[in-house]
C-alpha cells in the first residue's frame, strides 16, 4: 500500500485530522487516533465533480473536511455516500447539504431517521455544533454504481454486519476500498447493531474485491491484513460467547473473565461486552440484526470501564 500524507491547511495537533493521497484523485480524511467519534472519511474526483465517503461527528470537524476537499483543488461534493447511519459518520452531512445528494442503503436511511440526534443523548457534554440529521435521499438495496470525475465507484451492501445498513465503497480502478466500520484498524470492532456472523461474511466480500489499499472506518489507512486481524477477533468473540452462554454467564461476566491476549492493545476494549451481547443473541437463535437494548449495552460497557462512561473524543 502506497500513500502520500498531506496535512490540512492548518498544522494539526495529534488529534486533528490529516489527508492521505491514496491514489490519483482519491484521498482519505483520517482522524487520529480513531477512538469513539473519531471516524475516517474519504473524497475523490477531479475539477469537474467530487464525492464524499462519510462526513464527521461535529460541525467543526465536518468543516475541516470541507476545507480539506477544497485544499486538494476539488469542487465541493455533489454526492455523499454514507457507509452507515452512526452519527460520527453522518452528523456532518448537513454541512454539505442541500448541494450534495446523500446516498446510502435502504436500512441506513431508516436507521438514521430512527436514531436522530442519538449521539447527543450518549455524550451530552460534547459540542456537536449545528447538526441537522440528513439521511440518504437516494437509497439502494444490494449494489449501486456511481461515476464521478471519470472514476467508477461501486457501492455494495454486505448484509447485516456493523449495522443492518452498511455500505462498502470500492474504487476498482484505483485499488482502494472504504470499509466503513466493518474494519477498525487498531481498534475493537463494534457489533451490537449488526451481526457477528454477518461481519465474517462481510470480510469475505472485502477480500474478494482484492483492493490493496484499505481505508477503515477508524484508525490509519491499512491493507488487507486488517481483515485477518478482524476475523481472528470475531472468531474469538464467537467462541467466548458459546462458552459463556452454555455456562449461563451474562455477557458482562464473560467479558470480565476474558483474557484479551493479542487484542489487549486495541482501543475501546470495553466493546467486548457489547459484542458478546450480539453473539449471545445469535447463540439464542435471534435473527441477525435483531434490536438489542442500547441502554443495557452501554451500561455494561461503562461497567467494563470501572464505572467511567465511554467518552466521545470529537
Amino acid at each position: 500500500m502506497s500513500a502520500h500524507t498531506t496535512t490540512p491547511s492548518t498544522s494539526p495537533s495529534p488529534s486533528e485530522p490529516y489527508v492521505v493521497a491514496l491514489a490519483p484523485d482519491v484521498h482519505a480524511f483520517v482522524q487520529p487516533d480513531g477512538g469513539w467519534c473519531l471516524n475516517n472519511a474519504g473524497f475523490l474526483g477531479d475539477a469537474r465533480a467530487s464525492l464524499l465517503v462519510d462526513t464527521a461527528a461535529t460541525e467543526r470537524r465536518a468543516r475541516l473536511l470541507r476545507a480539506a476537499v477544497l485544499s486538494q483543488g476539488l469542487p465541493l461534493p455533489r454526492t455523499i455516500v454514507s457507509t452507515h447511519h452512526h452519527g460520527d459518520h453522518t452528523y456532518g452531512n448537513g454541512v454539505f447539504a442541500p448541494e450534495a445528494l446523500v446516498v446510502g442503503h435502504d436500512n441506513c436511511r431508516a436507521e438514521q431517521i430512527a436514531a436522530g440526534h442519538q449521539l447527543h443523548l450518549i455524550w451530552p457534554q460534547t459540542d456537536f455544533g449545528a447538526v441537522e440529521v440528513t439521511p440518504p435521499s437516494l437509497t439502494y438495496s444490494e449494489r449501486l454504481t456511481l461515476h464521478v470525475g471519470g472514476l467508477e465507484v461501486r457501492v455494495l451492501h454486505p448484509g447485516p454486519a456493523h449495522t443492518t445498513g452498511d455500505s462498502i465503497v470500492h474504487v476498482p480502478e484505483r485499488g482502494v476500498v472504504f470499509t466503513g466500520d466493518l474494519v477498525f484498524q487498531g481498534g475493537t470492532p463494534f457489533l451490537p447493531m449488526g451481526s457477528l456472523t454477518g461481519s465474517l461474511r462481510a470480510l469475505d466480500l472485502l477480500r474478494s474485491l482484492d483492493a490493496p489499499t484499505v481505508v477503515p472506518g477508524h484508525g490509519p489507512v491499512t491493507d488487507p491484513s486488517a481483515y485477518d486481524a478482524t476475523e481472528r477477533y470475531l472468531r474469538w468473540v464467537g467462541e467466548l460467547a458459546r462458552e459463556g452462554y452454555a455456562k449461563g454467564e451474562t455477557p458482562l461476566e464473560t467479558a470480565r473473565a476474558a483474557d484479551l491476549g493479542e487484542f489487549a492493545a486495541w482501543r475501546e476494549s470495553e466493546r467486548l461486552v457489547a459484542n458478546l451481547h450480539r453473539a449471545y443473541a445469535e447463540s439464542s437463535g435471534l435473527p441477525e440484526g435483531s434490536p438489542l437494548d442500547p441502554a443495557t449495552v452501554f451500561a455494561d460497557m461503562a461497567a467494563m470501564n470501572g464505572g467511567v462512561p465511554v467518552a466521545c473524543h470529537a
